[in-house]
């Protein structure tokens, strides 16, 4: 009699244990995909200030239709890209190569520079990059600490039967990460 309350006071453990480590999955599964829910927001709001930003360069530079060609291209990819975060973050590092181009060109356009909408698209441009780059860490963040749990004793016995696996992380590419680095000089 003694064994069975022994065996069935292990079980009712196991099971607490259990529910314990499936909810803590849950909730790090949900933040991660809040913080992805976020990065597609932010990159949305991103896209659609692009076509008013290029519309406003084209009134000015005419003549540099191929850059204005080649950002909505890659506008196009970026929002077209299915995969997770690693194909997302190579379309988002191409997309942002060619944003780079199209403000070298607005360096060309005196006026350009300083007319009130572009100035205005670029700080919405601007705050909407800073914006992706704190979604970027939260998403990682989360990530992170999805991956650890499921990584680590007891989690690993429950992680992998209950259909948890880990997350890849949204990385910037090198060439973005030293540019990011070193400060962007403006002229006006």
């Amino acid at each position: 009699m003694i064994g069975l309350l022994i065996a069935l006071g292990v079980v009712v453990l196991l099971l607490i244990v259990g529910i314990v480590i499936y909810n803590s999955l849950v909730k790090s599964k949900v933040r991660v995909e809040e913080a992805w829910s976020d990065i597609s927001v932010q990159l949305k709001r991103r896209y659609d200030l692009i076509p008013n930003l290029i519309n406003t360069v084209k009134g000015y530079a005419t003549h540099e239709r191929e850059t204005l060609d080649s950002v909505t291209q890659a506008r196009a990819n970026a929002i077209n890209a299915t995969g997770g975060p690693a194909e997302q973050a190579r379309a988002e590092n191409a997309f942002s190569d060619t944003l780079k181009s199209l403000f070298a060109v607005s360096e060309s356009y005196p006026d350009l520079k300083a007319d009130a909408n572009f100035r205005a698209l670029q700080d919405e441009l601007v705050d909407t990059e800073d914006k992706i780059q704190a979604a970027r860490r939260f998403y990682n963040g989360a990530a992170r600490d999805l991956n650890i749990k499921i990584k680590t004793f007891p989690n690993i016995i429950f992680a992998g039967a209950l259909g948890f696996k880990e997350r890849e992380f949204f990385e910037v590419e090198e060439s973005e990460a030293a540019a990011v680095a070193k400060p962007t000089e403006v002229k006006f």
